[in-house]
Parts: structure tokens; sequence; C-alpha cells
């Protein structure tokens, strides 16, 4: 199973131990998916991760390690060159959509903009995608 994980649940699986997003970084941890991130997926988690929010709750050297550890740790694609054939409400996650389905990927997210097209495309919430992988053992 391979899956693009949203920058969202990533950063929500370093601020908790438990829940889904926090199983799921556990889950791609233990080799039980395939966690696929690009060039641009990468930029935009440090980018957060930097935010004067998340620097009171994720110090500096914590989020540049996780942040290595995600590109260390993930199939590292290429950022697809044309833009996805469905398009996302925010164009700034189109993306994301372009990565999963050149990666022949989930997506698996929390942003409403990106679920609404989970009619369309192989696109789960972090519980979602959790209960999959349970499924899987």
């Amino acid at each position: 199973m391979r899956a693009v994980v949203d920058v969202n649940v990533l950063i929500s699986g370093v601020l908790s131990a438990k829940g889904s997003p926090a199983e799921i970084l556990r889950a791609s941890r233990d080799g039980q998916f395939e966690l696929v991130v690009s060039e641009f997926l990468l930029t935009e988690l440090k980018r957060t991760l930097a935010y004067p929010k998340l620097r009171q709750r994720i110090a500096p050297e914590k989020a540049g390690a996780f942040t290595n550890w995600v590109r260390d740790h993930a199939t590292l694609a290429e950022d697809p060159a044309s833009p996805p054939s469905v398009g996302s409400r925010d164009p700034d996650d189109n993306y994301l959509l372009a990565l999963a389905i050149d990666r022949r990927a989930y997506l698996v997210t929390g942003d409403q903009d990106l679920l609404v097209l989970s009619n369309d495309l192989p696109i789960l919430t972090p519980a979602q995608f959790a209960a999959n992988l349970r499924e899987t053992r």
C-alpha cells in the first residue's frame, strides 16, 4: 500500500502520540505502507514547522530531525510536471493530488478542500487510513 500523507497529518502525528496521525507515522516507521513524498511536500513541511505557532510546540531541532526522518524514510518522488486531472477548491493543494495520482497512492488528509474529492479519488481521512492499515495487518 502506498500513501501521500498531507503535511497537516504529519504535523498532527508529531504534536500528539495519540490518535490516527501518530498511528500512521508509527505504521510508516514499521514498514506497513510506503510513504511517498516530493520536494514540494518536504518544503511545505519545513515551512509549516517554522510557523511561530508551531515553533512554540515543536523545537527547531525536533522539527529539523522530523523533516530529515521523513525525507530519509519515505520514497522521494518527483513532483509531477502536469496538473492533476481533478483540481482542489484550494489550488495550493493540487500538487498533493497530482503526486497521489501519479504514484497511484492514497492521499491521506484532514483538509476538507481535498476530502470533498473522495468520491472521485482515493482520498481518506487519517482515521479511515489507519483503519485500513489495521485491517491489513
